[in-house]
């Protein structure tokens, strides 16, 4: 029987979402609880991964066993072999050709930057933080050249295993909610570092080092030392996994509902 599960944590205790040897990975904590509900050990396969310090409001995953437990065992009951920092959303049943990963059809993160003289305290480790003032409506103007699909490599990691550097942006938004400007980002696939590293250029636009046509020149030279650095994961969330609506799996594309003032 083949199982998925809908999940939220809070990456900032973690070292990203794969299993490592020292046990410190999001998936590493979930197996072993699942494990401890199926009496027998269980591998999950996920939607996608996320770094260290990149949050969870959606993610999406599968397993395999031969194990018969209520769906209720595999929220409630793993949820409390789970630490505060990770819980099980749903859990239900599925074809065995679904497949967490290759069946998504998107992914949408958020990013939430606080822009503000002073470093975040309470937000600490759930947002980022930039202290220059920022011009909203230039990083608009220059995300719109980002919208479609494109050759991506000017914003992917050196360490990037994806095969291709093509993906599909099919959404991007910025708003602003008090001192905070959110980055909402939906595309067929991401590369690795891809968010952070846009993030990371439309900020340098923002605080006027670039205009907004900027952006277009970093996807057309295709060249990842001329965009800006990589922001930090604090304030990066997985929101969403896009499925065909023939699997059933939940539509919960969630935000973080912080009161931003």
């Amino acid at each position: 029987m083949r199982i998925a599960l809908g999940l939220e944590y809070d990456g900032s205790h973690f070292c990203g979402w794969q299993s490592q040897l020292s046990g410190c990975g999001v998936q590493d904590i979930l197996e072993r609880a699942l494990s401890g509900i199926a009496g027998e050990p269980l591998r999950v396969v996920t939607a996608g991964r996320t770094d260290t310090g990149v949050h969870a409001l959606h993610q999406v995953v599968h397993f395999d066993t031969d194990v018969t437990r209520p769906d209720s065992a595999w929220v409630r009951g793993v949820n409390a072999l789970l630490p505060d920092s990770v819980g099980v959303l749903w859990a239900q049943p599925v074809s065995d050709e679904f497949h967490a990963r290759f069946s998504a059809v998107s992914r949408s993160y958020r990013y939430l930057l606080l822009n503000h003289p002073v470093r975040p305290v309470l937000l600490s480790g759930k947002v980022g933080w930039f202290h220059q003032p920022l011009d909203v409506e230039a990083m608009r103007q220059g995300a719109q050249f980002l919208l479609g699909e494109h050759d991506f490599s000017a914003f992917r990691a050196a360490e990037c295993q994806a095969k291709s550097p093509i993906k599909h942006l099919q959404k991007i938004e910025i708003a602003t909610s008090g001192k905070v400007i959110l980055f909402d980002f939906t595309a067929n696939a991401f590369l690795h570092h891809m968010v952070r590293n846009l993030v990371g250029s439309l900020v340098y636009v923002g605080k006027g080092k670039h205009s907004p046509a900027w952006m277009l020149e970093l996807l057309e030279n295709r060249n990842r030392i001329h965009s800006a650095p990589t922001f930090a994961p604090d304030g990066l969330y997985l929101a969403g996994i896009g499925y065909d609506p023939k699997w059933a799996i939940p539509n919960l594309s969630r935000m973080p509902n912080f009161a931003f003032g």
